[in-house]
């Protein structure tokens, strides 16, 4: 192997090392209705970077809040000492995506989910689902495991972070403008948060 093919390869360890840095973190917790629906959800192969991580991470937002980076597909759960917890995520598309600041107004585990209104101008054939009160909560639900409801100012926004039934889109920008994170993660970063969490998407 000659120089330039080492320094090459060096290079290139270097750059993937710092992708996926940081400390793998274990599962959360499971309820027995967590273990019976997880193990009938959709399956996907994706990215390790995606993976749950501790991560370093300077901010100047508190110990506690959500800050969401859109861009790069990651949600980072801020914890004490200049760490946090890293999680993969989908975001919403360029034209769809949403920005700015909120607080956690409302969770539920295994959410019901009703199409919104704009989604059922995109979309009418949802309107019979609309009209029946939407799905119930279960392993084949847009909204997963987990969601949390993003407030302003004492009204819902609309948007939510929340679990998926389309885990192979995490890393993408893909969705109406709600943060989807993959059901095991869900679940973990709702163990973590509580209603007035404060939320960062940038």
């Amino acid at each position: 192997m000659n120089s330039r093919l080492l320094v090459a390869t060096a290079l290139s360890a270097l750059a993937l090392a710092g992708c996926y840095s940081g400390t793998r973190l274990p599962e959360p917790k499971l309820s027995g209705r967590d273990a019976e629906f997880l193990a009938l959800a959709p399956k996907a192969e994706i990215s390790s970077e995606f993976d749950r991580y501790l991560v370093d991470y300077k901010t100047n937002e508190p110990v506690g809040s959500i800050i969401v980076d859109s861009r790069s597909h990651f949600l980072y759960y801020v914890m004490p000492g200049g760490k946090a917890v890293r999680y993969g995520v989908a975001t919403g598309q360029d034209a769809m995506g949403w920005s700015g600041r909120a607080y956690v107004g409302a969770m539920q585990e295994w959410p019901r989910w009703i199409p919104p209104k704009d989604m059922l101008q995109r979309w009418p054939h949802l309107q019979p689902t609309a009209d029946a009160g939407g799905l119930p909560g279960g392993p084949d639900n847009p909204l997963g495991s987990r969601a949390l409801y993003l407030y302003q100012e004492g009204k819902d926004t609309l948007y939510r972070i929340h679990g998926t039934n389309e885990p192979e889109k995490i890393g993408q920008g893909v969705s109406s403008g709600c943060i989807r994170m993959r059901d095991i993660d869900a679940i973990d970063l709702y163990n973590r948060v509580k209603v007035g969490t404060k939320v960062v998407v940038i």
